[in-house]
C-alpha cells in the first residue's frame, strides 16, 4: 500500500469516526454523486497487481447499495440525473452508477445485482473493444512485468534497467513506466508496451476478447430498460492529445457506432483517463457540439448545482479497489473530503 492510500485511508476514517463528515454533510454534500467503476470481480487481487484499483467485489458494490440508500440518497439513470440538472430539481440527492470500458464482468458480476434491486446503471464502451482489437496497454504492461524479473527501457532517451524480482520491485517498474506512457502521445506508448510485449513473449491481443463485452453481450445489456449504453471514444485515445479533427471522430464515430448496434440513441459520454491532461475545454465544447447530454470526467467531487452550467464536464466519484469499506462511501458522499482536500490545496497554492 503506498504512502499516499495510506494517507488517504487515515483521513477518510478520521473524518468517520469523529463524525465531522455528517456535521459538513448539509454544507458538502451537493445534490449527488455520479460514482466510477470499471471491474466487478469475486476474487481478491495478488501481491503484485497495480490495476487491482480498478476491480471491486460483487459483495461490495452490495454494501455500496446499501449504503447509498442509509445516506439518503435515489439511485437514478443519467438521463434522470441531467433532467434534475437541467430542471433544478435539487429534492433528494441522487447517485448514478457508471461504468468505464465495458468489462465482461460487468454483465457477468454487475448487471444481476442491479436487476435483482431494479435500478438503474450505465457502461461507457470504446467501439473498438467491442470489435475485439482494442489495445488495453495498462494491462498488457501489468501481465509483462509479472513474467520478468528486470525490464530493461529507454525512458526519455535513456536506458533504464528496472528491476522486478519482488513484488515491490514489480510495482515501483510499473508505476515509472505507466506515468512516463500517461504523458507521452498515444501511438508512441501504445507501440512502446507492443514491443515489450513481443520481447516477453505475450500476446497483448488476447486481452481484449478475453476481457471485454463483445457487441451480442453489449445488445444484451441495452435490451434492459435499466441500463444505459454511453460512448468512449473507439480507442480510448486521450482526447486532448490529438488533432480537433481526430477528436472529434473519435467521439461522433464511436457515438454513430453503437446507436447502429444497439438500435437507441446513445446520448452520454465519459472522457477516456479523464484527467486535465486528457480532456479540456476543447473536448467539452465538442460533446456540446455533438449533442450529447452529458460528459463525464475523472475530476474529483460531487454535483452541485453549478453542474446545470458544466453537464459536459461532471465530476465523479472513484469506487476504488483499495477503498472496499462502507464507511468510505459514506464519508465521501458527504463531500467532506473534496472540501478538506480543496482547502489544502489552496492554502498550498503561491500567493500571486
Amino acid at each position: 500500500m503506498s504512502r499516499r492510500t495510506t494517507f488517504l485511508k487515515a483521513v477518510l476514517s478520521t473524518l468517520h469516526y469523529t463524525g465531522v463528515d455528517s456535521m459538513m454533510a448539509p454544507l458538502t454534500r451537493g445534490i449527488g454523486a455520479i460514482f466510477m467503476l470499471h471491474h466487478v470481480r469475486p476474487e481478491h487481487p495478488g501481491s503484485f497487481e497495480p490495476n487491482r484499483i480498478l476491480k471491486v467485489t460483487p459483495q461490495f458494490l452490495e454494501e455500496v447499495i446499501r449504503q447509498v440508500r442509509a445516506s439518503g440518497f435515489e439511485i437514478v439513470s443519467l438521463d434522470e440525473a441531467h433532467f434534475r440538472l437541467i430542471e433544478g430539481d435539487y429534492g433528494s440527492p441522487f447517485v448514478c452508477f457508471t461504468f468505464d470500458d465495458g468489462y465482461r464482468d460487468n454483465l457477468e458480476y454487475a448487471y444481476p445485482i442491479f436487476k435483482r434491486h431494479e435500478l438503474p446503471f450505465a457502461v461507457y464502451v470504446p467501439t473498438d473493444y467491442c470489435d475485439g482489437h482494442g489495445d488495453l496497454w495498462w494491462l498488457a504492461l501489468e501481465k509483462v512485468i509479472v513474467k520478468l524479473n528486470a525490464l530493461n527501457v529507454r525512458i526519455d532517451g535513456q536506458q533504464r534497467r528496472l528491476r522486478c524480482g519482488t513484488p515491490a520491485e514489480k510495482d515501483a517498474a510499473f508505476h515509472t513506466v505507466y506515468w512516463w506512457l500517461r504523458g507521452i502521445d498515444e501511438g508512441s506508448a501504445r507501440a512502446f508496451v507492443r514491443e515489450l510485449c513481443a520481447d516477453a513473449d505475450f500476446d497483448p491481443d488476447a486481452l481484449c476478447a478475453d476481457l471485454m463485452m463483445n457487441w451480442d453481450e453489449v445488445r444484451q445489456l441495452a435490451a434492459d430498460p435499466l441500463v444505459t449504453i454511453g460512448a468512449h471514444t473507439r480507442r480510448h485515445y486521450a482526447l486532448a492529445k490529438l488533432t480537433l479533427a481526430e477528436a472529434r471522430a473519435e467521439i461522433a464515430e464511436s457515438v454513430r457506432r453503437i446507436e447502429r448496434e444497439i438500435g437507441k440513441p446513445c446520448r452520454h459520454f465519459s472522457y477516456p483517463y479523464g484527467d486535465e491532461a486528457s480532456a479540456g475545454p476543447r473536448e467539452f465544447a465538442l460533446v456540446k457540439e455533438l449533442g450529447l447530454k452529458t460528459g463525464v470526467t475523472t475530476r474529483k467531487g460531487l454535483i452541485h448545482p453549478r453542474h446545470a452550467e458544466e453537464l459536459a464536464a461532471l465530476p465523479r466519484v472513484s469506487l476504488n479497489g483499495d477503498y472496499q469499506k462502507s464507511r468510505y462511501v459514506k464519508v465521501l458522499l458527504s463531500g467532506a473530503p473534496f472540501a478538506f482536500f480543496n482547502i489544502v490545496q489552496k492554502a498550498a497554492s503561491p500567493v500571486s
